[in-house]
């Protein structure tokens, strides 16, 4: 495994506090994704949350970055003192990000089944049966 990093929902202020968090802990952020980069006619983003983050990571140190999102209006607020976060595991191989995704979500709650992403990656999302929520990726891509 490569990395187990946090993962921070934001109600639309993502970029606001990665800004804040990149003048404290310094450097440059790795990837920045806007929903309106991911617009398609299946994937629909309404124009009031185009300029939104879908991802940003901030490498912390040598081996930690810090990832953010905002969630969209259609999915509802976050609640900002219960399910905020979530734990990103990046894979070393797909085989590896599958079986990770497999075993840790078995009994719980999918909330996007592991495959392709429109930016580049293999990922799922999923909450564990004990109500903790997971990414895994892998990027084939990753330089690290």
């Amino acid at each position: 495994m490569r990395a187990i990093n946090p993962w921070i929902n934001f109600n639309g202020n993502a970029e606001e506090a990665f800004t804040f968090y990149k003048s404290v802990f310094g450097g440059e952020f790795a990837k920045i994704v806007r929903f309106k980069e991911l617009a398609s006619d299946e994937f629909q983003i309404p124009e009031n949350e185009a300029d939104k983050l879908m991802h940003i990571a901030l490498p912390i140190g040598q081996n930690n970055v810090l990832i953010a999102n905002d969630v969209p209006e259609f999915m509802g607020r976050v609640s900002e003192n219960e399910n905020r976060s979530k734990i990103a595991i990046s894979a070393e191989s797909r085989e590896e990000a599958e079986r990770l995704f497999n075993g840790l979500s078995a009994g719980g709650d999918i909330e996007g089944p592991i495959g392709d992403s429109p930016w580049g990656s293999y990922a799922g999302m999923f909450r564990d049966k004990y109500g903790i929520e997971w990414i895994v990726d892998f990027d084939p891509n990753y330089n690290g």
